[in-house]
């Protein structure tokens, strides 16, 4: 009766014991996302406040608000296993087979500690920054909302938020248009027919180019002096059934050359019918060696 009564006691202290271990590690965790959540508050309303200031790039900012919550979860993990002699113990074991164990994470995390490389790399040397618009390869294009640890989101012009791995970022030719400056030159290309009236068709696309709200002057006073138009159109070269013609007009951003570019298409449709300009497309002239009536002939 003693015995069941110690072993009663003793199962109870064990019970007592884990809940315990459990409830403090679970204060420790609201803790931990409690501080992690009010740091990177502060840090927001501190570094966009700044950044709008001093008139600097917000990106390093926000790349140290997310390194934040990795650290602060880190640090209440490390104080979980020190204050549980369990868990400690196990600490203990597993730093013992650090070999062992450090193998195993490292094949297993070599992409996630990729990433965070090339998220260090993109904030050291910048190619990007948040709120630059860029197209990552032949895919891809938007405006960078974020640079997380893992990965970079793009909100393309569909409202769409795109998530990139770093290290595809990295590994991929980055076209940015922000950087430096965010001026474009928009090349303007379509082919007219042979029979057309080349200076006329030049004239209307330049003119229709020149008259677009969106087409900014880009020439130097020599320039103007010098009378070079406002949007230069030239001759690429002879295609199949056209005239290659190419207007090079200037947008204060590439998104406003988008909508240069496809409002000059519109239009220009419009003018070279009235002006009896053809924009043509391919034609094919087949030649029979036979005549129709002999081509049952031949066997």
């Amino acid at each position: 009766m003693l015995l069941l009564e110690f072993d009663f006691s003793r199962f109870i202290d064990a019970n007592n014991r884990f809940l315990k271990y459990l409830i403090l590690a679970i204060i420790i965790g609201i803790l931990a996302t409690i501080v992690s959540r009010v740091l990177r508050r502060l840090m927001k309303v501190y570094f966009e406040h700044s950044s709008r200031v001093l008139k600097v790039d917000p990106t390093r900012y926000k790349f140290l608000r997310n390194t934040v919550s990795f650290t602060v979860f880190m640090l209440a993990t490390t104080l979980i296993f020190a204050i549980i002699p369990e868990l400690r113990s196990v600490g203990i074991t597993l730093f013992a087979g650090a070999g062992i164990f450090a193998a195993i994470i490292g094949f297993a995390s070599q992409e996630a500690f990729s990433n965070i490389i090339s998220g260090i790399f993109i904030v050291i040397f910048k190619p990007f920054r948040v709120g630059d618009s860029i197209k990552i390869g032949e895919m891809h294009q938007g405006r960078v909302e974020d640079i997380t640890l893992r990965h970079t989101i793009i909100n393309n012009f569909e409202n769409r938020r795109i998530i990139i791995p770093n290290t595809v970022i990295s590994a991929q030719t980055i076209i940015n248009s922000t950087i430096g400056e965010e001026k474009v030159c928009i090349f303007i290309e379509l082919g007219v027919s042979y029979e057309s009236d080349l200076d006329k068709a030049m004239a209307i696309l330049r003119e229709t180019a020149s008259t677009h709200p969106n087409c900014i002057d880009q020439r130097n006073p020599q320039e103007v002096e010098e009378g070079v138009p406002k949007v230069v159109v030239r001759v690429l070269g002879y295609g199949e059934s056209a005239v290659q013609l190419r207007a090079y007009a200037w947008a204060s951003t590439s998104g406003d050359g988008f909508v240069l570019k496809c409002d000059v298409f519109e239009i220009l449709k419009k003018h070279y019918k009235e002006a009896g300009i053809e924009i043509p497309y391919p034609h094919r002239t087949l030649v029979f060696k036979n005549k129709p009536g002999e081509m049952g002939n031949n066997s």
